[in-house]
């Protein structure tokens, strides 16, 4: 029945795009006159919709001017103008809404135009995004966009002191992450002056890579916690006595739910080594507690796909990005079962002093955008939670990137041998790989197998991400095999040469199937973006 309407009616992704034409037909009107501007007359631009603002005019009547004179400021500062179908992209962030855009086809530039627009009332746009890097990366990019329209840029990093935060917030465009965003706004809560705060008023918020934050990551929770005075000796004794545990006779694992439990026979054998009579009874909740996050420890947390183990500590690798995580810890003593498992310095219990998740913090904002390439297949749980619809928009150029069956294999082994072979004769041919990898050990493995096979390549993954940049630019050259864990997917641009264009395109293998489809659909984006040509390959074993 629906697609029988949809066949009658169009859809309403159609409607919303057919509506949105004649504001772009006004764009494009605009251009001639526009162009005719020096310099100084288009920076001036952004005074006079000051003044009209001022006088009560409401951005939505500016907007056709607004985004004609960014798009002519694009033109001339980055070589790069706005697509009509970015045009598109910017009112439906302008609007409040998620704009679906495929990989490639240019988020970054779509933002400055509504970023420039809410901008205008002088109380900030700030554009959301997944780690620093990026951040720092867009901010620099489209810093002279925004410079030349008399609007001030600012990022926030890690590093920032207090003084330079503040500066930073006060800027009109504002780059920055979910993370420090949230924690910056639980630090403010915890300050006695209100002018200490660093942050204003959450006016308009662009998130990039929605889905990332708004749903993968929107239950968790930001905490800012205190130490407490809790002995880490039982976590040493709780580690030592799991070696005398024996999997599925003392204790069970249930993998789909991420749970572990003692069976009679470990608690026999649990009781025994503390000197217990009852692991039960309200006087060793303590130590049951112990032994729960110890087993889970040893059962659920893998080195080098959880955590990595790195100066001496424990550091958790995000399992959506790849990307390890500074600063945050597992909690409720999780961290510490860790620690002790990798025999290294077990760090103080912490209490929580302020907490927030994702969720709260963006509902926080008057009114918020988000863009990805993979919002579709969470559409509904947007409008639900967020109220946020999702509209796709449009390829600049029709996609013509060959997304072939998955290969399946009975082994691992058979599987990786098959890899090995298949990216040694694309290296001969001269046609540049990324394989996707969702851990860090297949990662590592794959580069040890293709070392073998005489397969020259690079490794991108959370050991190594501040050779990130590096790595990216040069993946699309001709005959480049590039390793990489999910930290790939997300934000980075891979260009390709002539010669790697005539080869075939960019070649995407993924090692296995993520979880998350939409994980899948961001690796395969990296290929055939604008265009191009470029192959796409799924390997899964059972």
């Amino acid at each position: 029945m629906a697609t029988l309407l949809a066949k009658l009616f169009g859809t309403n992704n159609a409607r919303q795009l057919k509506r949105m034409q004649p504001i772009v037909e006004k764009i494009n009107a605009l251009e001639k006159d526009i162009q005719q501007l020096t310099d100084d007359q288009l920076g001036a631009k952004t005074g006079y919709f000051r003044e009209k603002i001022d006088q009560g005019a409401s951005i939505d009547t500016l907007l056709p001017e607004a985004f004609a004179v960014v798009r002519e400021a694009g033109k001339r500062k980055l070589g790069q103008r706005h697509f009509d179908v970015q045009l598109i992209g910017g009112v439906v962030l302008h609007e409040g809404k998620i704009s679906e855009m495929k990989t490639g086809e240019g988020k970054t530039l779509t933002a400055t135009l509504p970023l420039y627009l809410n901008a205008l009332s002088g109380k900030g746009s700030h554009l959301i995004t997944v780690n620093d890097y990026l951040a720092r990366r867009d901010a620099e990019w489209m810093a002279p966009v925004f410079n030349s329209l008399q609007l001030s840029v600012g990022v926030i990093q890690n590093s920032l002191s207090d003084v330079e935060r503040k500066k930073a917030y006060s800027s009109d465009i504002v780059y920055a992450t979910n993370n420090e965003l949230g924690f910056d706004y639980l630090r403010d809560n915890m300050k006695f002056r209100i002018e200490d705060y660093v942050q204003r008023e959450l006016h308009y918020g662009i998130v990039d890579e929605v889905d990332s934050i708004l749903i993968d990551e929107a239950r968790t929770p930001l905490i800012i916690s205190g130490p407490s005075d809790e002995s880490s000796r039982l976590y040493v004794d709780s580690n030592k006595a799991l070696y005398s545990l024996a999997k599925d006779t003392d204790f069970e694992v249930d993998e789909k739910f991420r749970s572990v439990q003692l069976t009679e026979s470990g608690i026999d054998k649990i009781e025994r080594l503390f000197n217990v009579s009852n692991l039960y009874a309200l006087d060793h909740v303590k130590l049951l507690h112990h032994i729960n996050q110890a087993l889970k420890a040893h059962s659920l947390f893998k080195k080098d796909v959880h955590y990595v183990v790195k100066d001496d500590e424990v550091l958790i690798v995000d399992e959506f990005t790849g990307r390890i995580l500074p600063g945050r810890r597992y909690s409720d003593g999780l961290h510490q079962a860790i620690e002790a498992k990798e025999n290294v310095k077990i760090e103080r219990e912490s209490q929580t002093l302020a907490s927030i998740t994702l969720q709260n913090y963006f509902r926080l904002y008057k009114r918020l955008a988000g863009m990805t390439g993979t919002a579709a297949t969470e559409a509904e749980e947007f409008h639900k939670i967020y109220k946020l619809d999702v509209i796709s928009i449009p390829t600049n150029k029709k996609l013509i990137r060959d997304d072939k069956a998955d290969l399946i294999f009975l082994s691992k082994a058979s599987k990786y041998k098959t890899i090995a072979e298949d990216v040694r004769a694309r290296y001969t041919k001269g046609q540049p790989v990324l394989i996707g990898t969702i851990a860090i050990e297949t990662s590592e493995y794959l580069s040890m197998l293709l070392t073998q096979h005489g397969v020259p390549h690079e490794v991108l993954n959370a050991k190594n991400h501040a050779r990130e940049a590096e790595i990216v630019a040069h993946a699309g050259e001709k005959g480049r095999v590039t390793i990489a864990t999910n930290m790939a997917g997300r934000g980075t641009d891979i260009k390709l040469t002539t010669e790697s264009l005539e080869r075939g395109g960019l070649y995407i293998l993924g090692t296995e199937r993520h979880e998350s489809r939409r994980i899948d659909n961001q690796l395969r984006g990296r290929a055939g973006r604008q265009g191009d040509p470029g192959e796409s390959r799924f390997y899964i074993s059972l």
